[in-house]
């Protein structure tokens, strides 16, 4: 077993955690913590036996996206209903699979707390049963980091130990390095399929106290054909606001699919992006990402995690090409304005006519999370050569026909980026650059990029809303 520190050791006494010999230090702003410990050697177990260490109270943290270890999870659930355990906090970002803890029978037993919601956890949030936090994607790591939020347990899955014993965190880095730093039991799910990768997310076998055997495929998300919609927003977005040598943040979904679609014939493009997915390997098999023109980590593509088919997974495996990266480096504003022609293109859901833009929440319903919008959307603004552009886009209708484009959000909805925070929205009718301008421009801009069907609702609900006519 791994050994642990006398402070760390009082720690787990109090937080009634198992007792455990010790002298793994806990580094609190350590550049690598993860250097091999002398004669410690993880105990080799099953995933139902690795889990009995989680009692009744603890906090445990679920490593997230295509890594989520479900077989741990699936095993931890079983383990809480049969022991009865009562008030056991999960802390995750996004998590793929069934998410068990969730259930409406671990109700009282398990609590998951979404630190950005995946689909998976949305209907227990919504209905009460469950918890998300609004907290921007690089200060996460601050929780674990500040001690603001102590970890008794960590679930992880890994890629096999190498001969020197070293691990990786596979496509998932993002805050679970900072949350390794800080748990008091490391449980590793060791998984023949992932992909070892470079950068960050380097743990040495040794700091485990348990490990389990995987040898299953890793969660992918499939890619789905653009609309005509999202197709024509990709299309805009690429031959308006993308420039050759741009460094590029995408997040997910398939508006950023679809503008990556739409860059195979320019040149110099590099990736700095919280996320990835398939097609930046387009990109960089076609020669239209070469990371050449970057200032930070010059000729790599730097990314916090990635999820995707295994195609990509593929592409990640021991490629010095991509560096997965600390969330906290890759989200910080300081090191994405570096860059050079900064172009950041997310997702949102709606916008009123002043500007607020609503990305996390469906009125009251809870939808996904704040994540890292800001975190670009102020690096691209603050960009040291000026050439920055924050880009939010979404379709101007939805499903049903309603204008995404409104005189007010919903009640209850969150706005993530502010009327102060915003530059450029894109629909597939144009693109409305906000910056600098009024509310009267704000709402001129906003309508004539709605869909034509609602542009004169708009336009009169504008005037109610602020006594003059809008115009450029």
């Amino acid at each position: 077993m791994a050994l642990r520190s006398v402070a760390r050791v009082t720690g787990l006494l109090e937080r009634h955690v198992p007792l455990i010999t010790a002298n793994r230090q806990f580094y609190l702003y350590s550049p690598e913590p993860f250097h091999p410990l002398v004669d410690c050697t993880p105990r080799w177990t099953s995933s139902e036996d690795a889990v009995k260490v989680v009692e009744s109270g603890n906090r445990v943290f679920i490593h997230s996206a295509a890594a989520t270890p479900l077989k741990l999870v699936d095993a931890m659930v079983e383990y809480g209903i049969k022991e009865k355990l009562k008030d056991v906090e999960c802390i995750h970002i996004h998590t793929e699979g069934p998410a068990s803890y969730n259930k409406p029978e671990c109700d009282g037993i398990f609590r998951s707390s979404s630190l950005f919601t995946g689909a998976n956890c949305r209907a227990a949030i919504n209905s009460g049963r469950a918890d998300y936090t609004p907290i921007f994607l690089g200060e996460i790591p601050l929780l674990f980091r500040r001690k603001i939020l102590n970890l008794d347990v960590a679930l992880i899955s890994v890629s096999p130990p190498d001969k020197h014993g070293f691990c990786t965190l596979g496509p998932s880095v993002d805050c679970t390095r900072a949350a390794i730093q800080n748990a008091k039991y490391i449980i590793g799910l060791v998984n023949q399929k992932m992909p070892r990768t470079f950068g960050d997310g380097v743990i040495h076998s040794s700091h485990f106290d348990a490990m389990v055997e995987e040898d299953l495929p890793l969660y992918e998300l499939k890619t789905h054909k653009p609309s005509p919609a999202e197709k024509a927003i990709g299309q805009l977005i690429a031959d308006n606001l993308v420039q050759d040598g741009a460094t590029l943040q995408m997040g997910i979904g398939s508006i950023p699919d679809a503008v990556l679609s739409a860059l195979k014939t320019h040149r110099d493009l590099g990736i700095h992006s919280e996320m990835v997915s398939d097609g930046i390997i387009d990109l960089v098999d076609c020669g239209a990402v070469t990371n050449a023109r970057k200032v930070i980590q010059t000729g790599k593509i730097v990314t916090g995690f990635a999820i995707g088919t295994e195609r990509l997974y593929k592409f990640l495996d021991d490629n010095p090409f991509i560096v997965m990266c600390d969330i906290a480096f890759t989200n910080s504003t300081a090191i994405i304005c570096q860059n050079p022609k900064v172009t950041a293109i997310n997702s949102c859901i709606e916008v009123d006519l002043t500007g607020q833009v609503v990305s996390d929440s469906i009125g009251t319903r809870i939808y996904s999370g704040v994540g890292g919008q800001i975190d670009f959307v102020r690096g691209a603004a603050l960009s040291l050569d000026g050439l920055g552009k924050p880009v939010l886009a979404m379709p101007s209708t939805t499903n049903k026909g309603e204008s995404k484009i409104v005189p007010f959000i919903k009640e209850g909805a969150g706005v993530v980026t502010t009327r102060a925070h915003v530059h450029y929205i894109v629909t597939e009718h144009g693109i409305a650059y906000l910056f600098g301008k009024n509310l009267r421009q704000r709402a001129y801009e906003l309508i004539k990029i709605a869909h034509p069907d609602h542009r004169e609702s708009l336009e009169k609900a504008a005037f109610n809303r602020l006594k003059c006519m809008p115009s450029p």
